[in-house]
Formats: structure tokens, C-alpha cells, sequence
């Protein structure tokens, strides 16, 4: 299973990363925090916006308690979801 679920991350990022139209900034929150669990990235947002940075913070601390491997299920269900329902 944890191969499988490896490699469907990584589709659902490279999916993401060739998209080039704008996401919703909840879905962008989402997956920002999602990314960052499953791939333990504990790094501190660095964005130039003050503001940004205080919604990323906050959408890390909602994933706080959810496991490496429940974040790479998320983050692919929250992708395969949106390009499900998209316009």
C-alpha cells in the first residue's frame, strides 16, 4: 500500500504543478497543508505577505494530528475531487 500510495502523491502533485489556471484560495490552503504533512516539510511559510503567511500557519496547525499517510490520501482525494467538479 505504501508504494501505491507514493506514486498516486506524486501523480496528484504533478497534476497540480501543470495546472496553470488559479485554484480557489481554500483548495490552495488545503492542499499547501497537506503537502507539507506528507512530505514533512516543517519549514516555516515564506511568503512576502505577512497575511499569507498567518493563513498558511493556520491551515498547518488544522493538519497538526493526521498522519504522513492520511495527508497523501487527502491531498489526493481533495485533487482527484477538484479536477472531478471543476468547470
Amino acid at each position: 500500500m505504501g508504494k501505491k500510495l507514493d506514486i498516486e502523491f506524486k501523480e496528484a502533485v504533478d497534476r497540480v504543478n501543470a495546472y496553470h489556471d488559479p485554484f480557489p484560495a481554500d483548495t490552495l490552503l488545503k492542499l499547501y497543508a497537506y503537502y507539507k504533512k506528507a512530505t514533512n516539510n516543517y519549514r516555516k511559510p515564506k511568503s512576502k505577505e505577512p497575511i499569507i503567511n498567518a493563513f498558511k500557519t493556520n491551515a498547518l496547525f488544522q493538519v497538526e494530528n493526521i498522519s504522513q499517510k492520511e495527508a497523501k490520501q487527502k491531498y489526493i482525494t481533495l485533487v482527484n475531487e477538484y479536477f472531478l467538479y471543476r468547470k
